[in-house]
C-alpha cells in the first residue's frame, strides 16, 4: 500500500518547503533558528531543515543561491521569485500520492546555473540511499582526511562508482561519527531513501544535466557545535558551486529563454 506524499510551503521565507508527511511519517528535518526569519538576500546561509531552493548555485557565491533568502509571491496556482538574473516559478499539486512540482525558469539564453531541491531529512541510522549501483559519483573533498593515499592538490572532487565511492560507503546513512560528506551521483535522474518506508525522487529535465547531490553529514558540520543531517538534492547539473563547473556541469537556458524541469517526490 503506498501512503500519499501531502507537502507545506513558505512562501514567505524563500518558499521553503517545511513538510513533506506521508500519514504520521514526517520525511524533512528541522533545526529552529530564529535568524531563518530574517535573513536578506545575500546572508549567509541559515540551516534550518526542510527543503530549499538553491539556484543558480549551492556552494558559491551567493551561499546556497539567490532563491532560499528571497519572499515568494503566489501567482494562482504557482509561486513565483524574482532575482536579478532570473524569474522562477514552481507549481505544486499532489497527485496519485505524489507531490509534483513544476519549475519553469525565465533567463538570458545561454545564462548557465545550478539548481539543487536541498532536501535535509529526518532519518534512523538504518537509513541508506537507493541509487543505480556503478553510478560514476563525485565524491567532494570534504573526504579528504577518509581514503586512502593522498587527495591531489587543487581538486576539489575526486570519482567513483556508487554505493562505494572511493572505498565509502556513502549509501549508508547511519550514526553521528564525526564525518560531513558531500557526493553528487551523476546522471542520476532517481534515488530512494529507505528507512522503514520508502521516499523517492525523480527529477525530469529535457537536454540539461540531471544528479543527484548528497550531503551525509554525521556529526561533522559545523564546528564547533556539529549536529546530524543529511540531504538528498535532486540538482541540475554536476557540481555543487557553479563557478567550478566544466563543460557539461551546469545547465544552460535555451535560445527561447524559457528552461522548464519537474520533480517528484512520492
Amino acid at each position: 500500500m503506498v501512503t500519499a506524499l501531502a507537502s507545506t510551503v513558505d512562501l514567505a521565507h524563500g518558499g521553503r518547503w517545511t513538510s513533506l508527511r506521508a500519514g504520521n511519517r514526517e520525511w524533512l528535518w528541522a533545526r529552529p533558528d530564529p535568524s531563518r526569519a530574517t535573513v536578506r538576500p545575500g546572508a549567509a546561509f541559515v540551516d534550518a531543515g526542510g527543503l530549499e531552493e538553491c539556484l543558480p548555485t549551492v556552494r558559491g557565491k551567493p551561499d546556497h543561491g539567490a532563491a532560499w533568502s528571497r519572499p515568494w509571491n503566489r501567482r494562482g496556482d504557482a509561486a513565483r521569485v524574482v532575482a536579478d538574473e532570473f524569474e522562477l516559478t514552481r507549481t505544486i499539486r499532489h497527485e496519485g500520492g505524489a507531490v509534483v512540482a513544476d519549475y519553469r525558469l525565465i533567463a538570458a539564453p545561454g545564462w548557465s546555473f545550478i539548481w539543487a531541491a536541498h532536501a535535509l531529512l529526518e532519518l534512523s541510522t538504518d537509513a541508506r540511499l537507493r541509487a543505480p549501483v556503478g553510478t560514476v559519483t563525485r565524491v567532494y573533498d570534504d573526504a579528504r582526511d577518509l581514503i586512502a593515499g593522498d587527495w591531489p592538490d587543487d581538486t576539489s572532487w575526486l570519482a567513483g562508482e556508487w554505493p562505494r565511492p572511493l572505498g565509502l560507503p556513502l549509501d549508508r546513512l547511519g550514526a553521528a561519527d564525526g564525518t560531513a560528506v558531500g557526493a553528487i551521483l551523476t546522471d542520476c535522474p532517481e534515488a530512494t531513501v529507505v528507512d522503514g518506508g520508502e521516499l523517492t525522487f525523480a527529477l525530469r529535465a529535457a537536454g540539461q544535466p540531471v544528479s543527484m547531490a548528497l550531503w551525509r553529514n554525521l556529526g561533522g558540520f559545523p564546528q564547533p557545535e556539529p549536529y546530524r543531517s543529511v540531504g538528498v538534492e535532486p540538482m541540475l547539473g554536476r557540481v555543487f558551486d557553479l563557478a567550478a563547473a566544466g563543460p557539461g556541469d551546469a545547465a544552460t537556458v535555451p535560445a527561447s529563454g524559457v528552461c522548464e524541469w519537474r520533480l517528484v517526490v512520492r
